[in-house]
């Protein structure tokens, strides 16, 4: 399992309504911190440069780092976020469902794609739930940009590593961004429909 993974299945398990964009950006976070965990990434001011391979054991991480740009000028994490997270919450869902570790659910107010659904009690939910419970930092500060958790706040979070601290900070700015682009939607869709509606 990785951070995504475990992302993932705790922000079915909180029950809170997740937009796909804001979680499929948080999910890309999540990657890039596995890849610095792994040396197959570092940091260079707000720039991802690629060093190892990265791990051999994990799909979602194999096609990120083969997503990276080996040369420079290497990207910006932001730019990296927006690209590799683009439908990413989808592509997880749909790797869960194939391995039979989500089903759905009969009532929830958090919804995938079509249907509402669960994970399945698994080794895999039980690790996350562990993770989750320990208040693993990096975990957590990921949630917490989500705003699926009310009870910890972000100086909770206990991030010691600047990698991962300008990683989850370019998350959060991200997911700031797309609520705005979704506010300022809503406002230019409202006055378009005053202006047929007439006075």
């Amino acid at each position: 399992m990785t951070t995504a993974k475990d992302l993932f299945i705790v922000a079915l398990d909180l029950k809170h309504p997740v937009g796909q964009g804001d979680l499929s950006l948080a999910l890309a976070g999540a990657e890039l911190i596995d890849l610095i965990g792994a040396g197959a990434v570092s940091v260079d001011g707000d720039s991802i440069v690629p060093g190892g391979p990265p791990p051999l054991d994990d799909r979602f991480l194999g096609e990120a780092a083969a997503g990276l740009t080996r040369q420079a000028p290497y990207e910006r994490i932001e730019d990296w976020l927006w690209r590799r997270g683009r439908d990413l919450s989808a592509s997880y869902q749909a790797a869960l469902e194939e391995n039979g570790e989500l089903r759905p659910r009969r009532t929830s107010r958090l919804s995938f794609g079509s249907e509402s659904l669960e994970p399945v009690d698994t080794p895999a939910r039980r690790r996350a739930a562990d993770r989750w419970e320990e208040k693993e930092p990096a975990l957590t500060a990921l949630v917490a940009v989500l705003g699926i958790d009310d009870e910890r706040s972000d100086d909770e979070t206990g991030l010691d590593d600047e990698a991962v601290t300008i990683v989850v900070a370019a998350v959060h700015d991200a997911v700031m961004e797309l609520e705005a682009v979704r506010q300022r939607r809503t406002i230019e869709n409202a006055a378009f429909a005053n202006l047929w509606r007439g006075p």
